[in-house]
């Protein structure tokens, strides 16, 4: 164990409060020069920034204040490789080192190029490049031009005007074009001319410069308020290869004001001239059309119908008479079927009425019952009537009715003799109707056959 007493002991906070002194008074960690790649980046509008750098082999944890980042002209990414100048100290309450960036701009690419591509991406993703244009009018009145009182943009518009389309009006809204407060300038004029509404065109634009000098036009706020304009925007910023967000939100983009003035304005001689041909066309056109229509009206005038206007309407007056017996014809006929459907209805009425059905069933079942006993008493009479033919004829065959009638038979040994071949000398029996008698045959004489 060690001979120190608690007392020879530091604290937490003692080390850390030393270890944060050491930090602020190192010279070399005043102000330090880094670049990284930026991890763990997560945006807080309006807010502190807390993130980290890293590279292959270390990371170092980073926080940017609000009003330092407010400052940039991009907005960092993670992934992005950045160069940031700030100061090395310690966050006691965690004993952690960090940098406190006080700028930062991307590594290998300008800060302004690298914000003009991310505002660029992010009003294409929201539709405002590809938005319906607002078509320029053919002849305006009144033009107005945002753009700086003191350039060679505004004497450019106003001499190309002058001489293409003097009668138009010209009308300055002096405005900043470069520097810090030149974008809320911008926007003020802009709301100033739609708030006006008396313009039929409007030019916005600058000569020349750097990017730096061309930033105004590469603001969101400008941007958004050239799209909401209600009034068609010609942009003419810089030179021909720059290329602003301006110029790309804006209904037409010249290339320079020269160029703006021309797109905006006709030239005036060329439309007299335009006009003069068209009234000559127009001229020519209606005296063609008048002598034709004229040579029609002489056709028409001679034709017979003006010499005996009442032709005109001899057809129609046949058309109708007939008209007037087809419809007649073809009411009474309707009629007709009408009144039929209704005897129909009326006689289906009637034969579906339960009543007279019950009427009818009761009748029918009488005529069947008087059928059935008529039936019944006729087939009886004819039964009996065949019975007595049956047993009249019966008696009809009967031995005895026939012997009843002076006949007999012989029998002889109990079978009965029908011929001279089946008798015999000796005794035999003859059948009479009331009795029997016995007799001897002593001589057989058949009957010769000639």
């Amino acid at each position: 164990m060690s001979n120190l007493a608690a007392t020879d002991y530091l604290t937490v906070t003692a080390l850390t409060q030393y270890l944060k002194r050491k930090f602020e008074v190192d010279p070399y960690l005043g102000k330090v020069y880094l670049t990284g790649e930026i991890s763990n980046f997560r945006l807080r509008p309006h807010a502190h920034q807390y993130f980290s750098l890293k590279d292959d082999h270390a990371k170092i944890s980073a926080i940017m204040f609000r009003s330092a980042f407010e400052k940039l002209k991009f907005t960092p990414e993670t992934g992005m490789k950045v160069l940031v100048t700030g100061r090395i100290s310690l966050y006691e309450p965690t004993g952690q080192y960090q940098i406190y960036v006080e700028r930062m701009e991307p590594d290998g690419i300008g800060q302004l190029y690298q914000a003009y591509e991310q505002l660029k991406k992010k009003l294409a993703d929201e539709g405002l490049f590809s938005a319906p244009k607002r078509p320029l009018p053919r002849f305006p009145k009144r033009i107005a031009v945002i753009t700086s009182p003191s350039g060679a943009v505004i004497r450019d518009i106003i001499t190309t005007t002058r001489r293409r389309y003097p009668i138009a009006q010209i009308v300055l809204y002096p405005a900043v074009v470069q520097g810090d407060g030149a974008a809320p300038d911008l926007v003020r004029q802009l709301e100033r001319v739609n708030a006006t509404g008396t313009y039929d065109t409007l030019i916005i634009g600058r000569g020349g410069g750097s990017i730096e000098d061309l930033w105004p036009f590469n603001e969101e706020t400008v941007a958004r308020a050239i799209a909401a304009s209600q009034i068609p925007v010609i942009s003419s910023v810089g030179h021909e290869t720059d290329t602003t967000i301006a110029d790309l939100v804006a209904d037409v983009r010249a290339a320079t004001p020269t160029a703006a003035a021309e797109l905006a304005v006709p030239v005036l001689t060329d439309e007299v001239v335009k006009l003069q041909q068209q009234r000559t066309r127009l001229y020519n056109a209606m005296t063609n059309r008048i002598n034709f229509q004229q040579e029609r009206l002489n056709k028409l005038m001679a034709a017979y119908v003006f010499r005996q206007p009442q032709r005109l309407y001899e057809t129609y007056v046949q058309r109708l008479d007939h008209a007037q017996q087809s419809l007649a014809r073809n009411m009474r006929t309707q009629l007709q079927q009408t009144q039929q459907r209704y005897q129909l209805a009326q006689q289906s009425l009637q034969s579906h009425n339960p009543l007279a059905r019950v009427q009818r069933d009761r009748t029918t079942v009488a005529q069947l019952a008087e059928r059935l006993n008529s039936e019944a008493k006729r087939y009886l009479a004819d039964r009996q009537e065949h019975v007595g033919k049956l047993i009249n004829g019966l008696d009809y065959l009967s031995p005895l009715k026939i012997m009843g009638r002076g006949y007999s038979y012989v029998t002889q040994d109990d079978h009965v003799v029908r011929q001279t071949a089946d008798l015999k000398t000796g005794p035999a029996t003859i059948h009479l109707s009331d009795g029997t008698a016995t007799a001897d045959i002593t001589d057989i004489q058949p009957t010769s056959e000639d």
